[in-house]
């Protein structure tokens, strides 16, 4: 059973509809993105193999709300369809469907959940599901990352994708894959050894 604090019905029902699958308007989404990039100056690196069907994926830097679009635009362009963790608060009325129409997943951040649980539950259920979220959890500054990202991979035997963006070189895209080991203090370490050359828009 979903655990609803964490998913609405309407975004379990609605998974294989999204804008990434909407015929026409993702062709059309997928053009403008790539041409609101090329204007802006910004260089999408890398491509997620096509043998890759369910994966993790950790955007960082996370420090401005600016990430978000650039990160949905790089998907396009690399025709990603991916599904993304966000505050329940955006997707509050009118928001709601046109956020989960986005690929948008509402996550309860003000109270326990058992979020990774729930998400290792999806993967289960679908041979499709790309996620991609921000291991800060916040565009806050952080010392510590969250470890949810690393147990929803690891729960559901699914590798991380090492997805970044860096301002000062106005580059992102997707670097390699990491399979967990089970030693998350380990693999976190090789993990964030692989983010220091990247630089978010505020430091």
């Amino acid at each position: 059973m979903y655990n609803t604090a964490l998913f609405s019905l309407e975004f379990i029902i609605s998974m294989r509809r999204t804008m990434f699958n909407t015929p026409v308007v993702s062709d059309l989404l997928c053009l403008l993105s790539t041409l609101v990039l090329k204007l802006t100056g910004w260089k999408v690196e890398g491509q997620l193999s096509a043998d890759v069907k369910k994966a993790v994926l950790i955007a960082a830097p996370h420090t401005t709300n600016w990430d978000m679009p650039f990160s949905l635009m790089m998907a396009f362009k690399l025709r990603l369809p991916v599904y993304w963790l966000g505050k329940r608060t955006i997707f509050k009325f009118p928001f709601g469907p046109l956020m989960r129409w986005m690929g948008g997943i509402p996550v309860e951040r003000s109270r326990s959940t058992n979020m990774v649980d729930s998400i290792v539950e999806l993967f289960d259920q679908h041979d499709n599901l790309l996620i991609m979220m921000a291991p800060e959890g916040t565009r806050s500054q952080v010392q510590e990352w969250k470890s949810g990202f690393y147990h929803m991979a690891n729960g559901a035997n699914v590798p991380i994708v090492l997805a970044y963006i860096d301002y000062k070189q106005k580059r992102g895209g997707i670097g390699p894959l990491y399979q967990t080991s089970g030693d998350y203090p380990k693999d976190l370490q090789e993990i964030q050894a692989f983010y220091q050359p990247f630089r978010g828009k505020y430091d």
